[in-house]
C-alpha cells in the first residue's frame, strides 16, 4: 500500500476471465462499493461459457474493456503461437459465440490511456511494448518496471495476460496486474482481482482471492467437449 489515506476513487480491476462465468460471478459478489471497473482483457478462451461471459461484462458497464490475445484470436480465428489446447478452445469458441457477442469483441482494443484524480493511467492487456501478447511477470526487476512506467509517462500501469497477481509500488507509481478470473497460474486456484483506490496524494492495489465452484465448471469444459487438461489445470491454479 502507497498511502494510508481515505481514499477518493475505487476501481475494481478484473482480468483473464476465459469464459469462466462461475469464477467471474464469484468475484461480482465479493466486490465491495466501487466507482468503476476495469477489465484487461480475455473475456474467452479456454473456458465453457463465452457468451454466458460477455453478455455479464456488458451488464456491468465497465469504464474500460481490453482486447486480450484469446478475444482477438476468436475474432480472427489467428491462432499462430497458441498452444494445440488453446487453439482448440479458440476453434471451438468461434464455432458457439453468437454473432453480438464477437461483434464485441472486435471492437476493442488492446490498450487504453486514462486519468483519474490528477494521475495518468495506462492500461495493456501485455505491455506497452507489445499491447496484446508480451507476458510481463512478477520476476521483472524494480529498475524495468519504473522504465515501463517513464515509458509511457504514467502514474499507474495496469497490466494483465499473464494471469499472476503483480504489484511494484513507487513512491508515487505503481505498476500492477490483477491476475486471473477465471485461470490463475501462480500456483492458487481461487479466482483473483484487484481494487485500485486512488487519491490525490495516494495509491494503493489490494489483490483479492476468491473461492468458487471450480468442480462445475471441470464438468461444463469436460461436457463440452474441451480438453480434458483445461479442467484439471484449474483445481491447481497452473
Amino acid at each position: 500500500m502507497l498511502s494510508q489515506q481515505r481514499f477518493a476513487l475505487k476501481i475494481a480491476v478484473i482480468s483473464d476471465i476465459h469464459s469462466n462465468i462461475d469464477a467471474l460471478e464469484a468475484v461480482i459478489a465479493r466486490l465491495q462499493e466501487h466507482d468503476e471497473l476495469f477489465c484487461l482483457g480475455d473475456s474467452v478462451g479456454y473456458g465453457p461459457q463465452p457468451n454466458e461471459v460477455v453478455e455479464r461484462l456488458i451488464e456491468l458497464k465497465p469504464t474500460a474493456v481490453l482486447m486480450g490475445n484469446h478475444d482477438y484470436a476468436v475474432v480472427t480465428g489467428d491462432t499462430n503461437d497458441f498452444s494445440p489446447h488453446a487453439a482448440e478452445a479458440v476453434e471451438w469458441t468461434r464455432r458457439r459465440i453468437n454473432h453480438a457477442n464477437q461483434n464485441y469483441l472486435a471492437k476493442l482494443k488492446p490498450s487504453a490511456k486514462l486519468e483519474r484524480n490528477g494521475k495518468s493511467l495506462a492500461l495493456f492487456h501485455g505491455s506497452p511494448r507489445e499491447p496484446l501478447s508480451e507476458y510481463v511477470y512478477p520476476n521483472i526487476s524494480s529498475t524495468n518496471a519504473s522504465k515501463l512506467l517513464e515509458q509511457e509517462k504514467a502514474k499507474i500501469m495496469l497490466l494483465g495476460h499473464t494471469h499472476v497477481p503483480m504489484l511494484f509500488a513507487f513512491d508515487s507509481e505503481m505498476l500492477g496486474n490483477p491476475g486471473s478470473v477465471g485461470q490463475p497460474r501462480d500456483g492458487n486456484p481461487l479466482a483473483s482481482f484487484a481494487i485500485l483506490s486512488i487519491m490525490e496524494t495516494g495509491i494503493s492495489f489490494e489483490i483479492k482471492r476468491v473461492e468458487y465452484n471450480i468442480e462445475s465448471v471441470a464438468d461444463k469444459i469436460i461436457q463440452a467437449g474441451l480438453p480434458r487438461f483445461l479442467a484439471d489445470r484449474l483445481y491447481s491454479g497452473v
